[in-house]
């Protein structure tokens, strides 16, 4: 089952979870007015206030939370495109008779980084696209050492491998960057407290003689949306929201590669 899929499932299942919640509590409150009329609102205010404000933070926190860490991603494909392309100018310096066969290796290299991307949500291949990548890294790595250890190659050895390096480091920050997500709990917790907050709503919402379906359905949907919002952008190599369309900086960089 794809992802877009299980998160379209996960979000139309809380939307009529909640919608029988909201229901279920307006029950509740209704036999409750009828039984104690006095007492059924006794108290109900500071617990639904504790209980929505609670909910109120924890979508503050995930949706801010997961805007920064998508927008940290589309900034790291731009730092990666520019740090290839520095890398691959800097290749200029080095002896002649060394430069076609680096060149060939960085053209490699830029497509097993778009691969990488590209494979998923097929783990295993991007994870072979990966050790492919960290080899060809070790091959570029080797052969421009050897190559500005020759005569005359002073100028090579100070601007030819600083780029290289962080053209290296940077794999690797993108690639924690993929895996950097708020705890399970975390999520657990935003939709656990989504439900209680629709059987307090639905409480809330027995005093009146009839449904209310503006307020129960645009609450529902709204919740439900919003979950979905936030773990669409957490994920955004799988879902609706992505940053694929930056991929397009490694693919000019990869053009320009004569």
């Amino acid at each position: 089952m794809s992802y877009t899929l299980s998160m379209s499932l996960l979000a139309v299942s809380m939307f009529i979870v909640m919608l029988l919640l909201l229901e279920l509590g307006r029950r509740i409150g209704h036999r409750r007015l009828v039984t104690d009329p006095e007492g059924a609102r006794a108290g109900v205010g500071p617990v639904d206030g504790a209980v929505f404000a609670l909910l109120g933070l924890l979508i503050a926190f995930t949706f801010s939370g997961a805007a920064s860490r998508f927008d940290t991603r589309r900034q790291l494909i731009v730092e990666e495109a520019n740090a290839i392309g520095t890398a691959y100018l800097r290749l200029d310096i080095l002896p002649p008779s060394a430069q076609p066969a680096l060149r060939e290796k960085f053209r490699q290299y830029v497509e097993t980084r778009l691969e990488v991307y590209r494979k998923l949500p097929d783990l295993s291949a991007a994870r072979a696209e990966l050790v492919k990548g960290a080899k060809l890294q070790e091959e570029i790595w080797s052969q421009a050492v050897a190559a500005s250890q020759a005569e005359g190659a002073q100028p090579a050895r100070v601007l030819v491998l600083p780029a290289l390096n962080a053209m290296i480091d940077i794999t690797t920050t993108r690639t924690m960057a993929g895996k950097m997500h708020p705890p399970m709990i975390i999520f657990i917790m935003l939709i656990g407290l989504s439900l209680v907050s629709s059987l307090l709503a639905g409480y809330g919402m027995a005093g009146g003689k009839a449904r209310s379906w503006v307020h129960i359905v645009g609450f529902a949907a709204t919740m439900a949306l919003a979950v979905y919002v936030i773990l669409d952008l957490e994920f955004p190599r799988l879902g609706l929201i992505r940053v694929d369309a930056f991929d397009q900086v490694l693919v000019d960089v990869r053009a320009s590669m004569r």
